[in-house]
């Protein structure tokens, strides 16, 4: 499979200090690319310097084979972007909008009008087509600006933080939208602080730290990389779970997330018996019990050092 996306040594220092320290990944065409790390790693100075806003101090990037650097303008025309801090004309209607940015993109006028028509279909917005944006909601705002970010049907799509602070409806259109766009052919790449959403869309996952990239690989083998850190996931009928979970044998620690316990420990089965023969000596009743495997929360945060 080819390559629609390749960043090739990018580095970029602000005042003495290397925010972005010789990066290099490549996006597959028809991939979702996860693109992770703590706030301050680097993320958006790297974004910044592969769609041209940013001047590297070294290395480029090439979007659909053209220098970012080179061809800004050839570049450019390939992709489009929807930015976490992003607001659409208040002011304007939802319609108003896409005409504006389609204009302005150089979209000819009866195939921006057509674009329009479909991508407020897409999104669920058709019937608010003619409603100025400044009584949307903020779902609705964001589906907005990422049909704005359509509206010239460019192959490559940057989505930045697509889901943050969502209601669960929007949140879940969102997503299967952009499992829908990625079907139809669109690379997409996505950055991301909600691990689900990198779990549950993305094809491949970078990470970056410190401003270097630490990790690339599918989600599961990323997770198979610290198998180890393994989990039990118990709830009792009591609330308050009974403190010798602590002494079990093999348990490293426990946790109290909700009406659940969390057990973590590299021996899940020996663990599981364990709480078995625990429950049925206090006479207690066990209303679910699981094992778990890494999470990409876990990988995160044993990648970027957090605790």
């Amino acid at each position: 499979m080819n390559d629609i996306l390749r960043a090739e040594g990018l580095s970029k220092k602000f005042n003495g200090i290397q925010a972005v320290s010789n990066v290099s990944f490549k996006v597959d065409q028809e991939e979702v690319f996860g693109f992770l790390g703590p706030n301050g790693a680097g993320k958006t100075t790297t974004v910044r310097m592969m769609t041209g806003v940013l001047e590297p101090d070294s290395g480029t990037a090439w979007i659909n084979g053209k220098d970012i650097q080179k061809k800004p303008i050839k570049a450019k025309e390939e992709v489009g972007i929807a930015p976490e801090i992003s607001n659409a004309y208040v002011d304007l209607t939802a319609w108003q909008n896409m005409m504006l940015m389609g204009e302005l993109f150089g979209v000819p006028k009866e195939k921006r009008k057509k674009r329009a028509k479909q991508l407020l279909e897409l999104f669920q917005l058709s019937d608010r087509k003619n409603t100025k944006v400044k009584g949307f909601s903020k779902g609705m705002q964001k589906r907005l600006i990422l049909s704005m970010a359509m509206i010239k049907d460019p192959p490559i799509l940057f989505f930045d933080e697509p889901t943050t602070g969502l209601d669960v409806q929007s949140r879940r259109l969102i997503k299967k939208r952009i499992r829908d766009l990625n079907k139809k052919g669109k690379a997409i790449f996505l950055t991301t602080h909600d691990m689900e959403v990198a779990n549950d869309l993305c094809d491949r996952i970078a990470v970056i730290h410190n401003g270097k990239i630490v990790a690339i690989d599918t989600p599961e083998k990323l997770k198979e990389k610290i198998k180890e850190k393994r989990a039990l996931e118990i709830c009792f009928e009591e609330r308050n779970p009974p403190i010798e979970l602590e002494n079990i044998e093999k348990v490293e620690k426990v946790e109290k997330r909700g009406d659940k316990c969390r057990i973590f420990t590299s021996d899940p089965i020996t663990v599981l018996n364990h709480c078995l023969a625990l429950a049925d000596e206090k006479e207690l009743e066990i209303v679910s019990i699981c094992t778990l495997g890494p999470s990409l929360e876990d990988v995160f945060i044993d990648l970027t050092g957090g605790k």
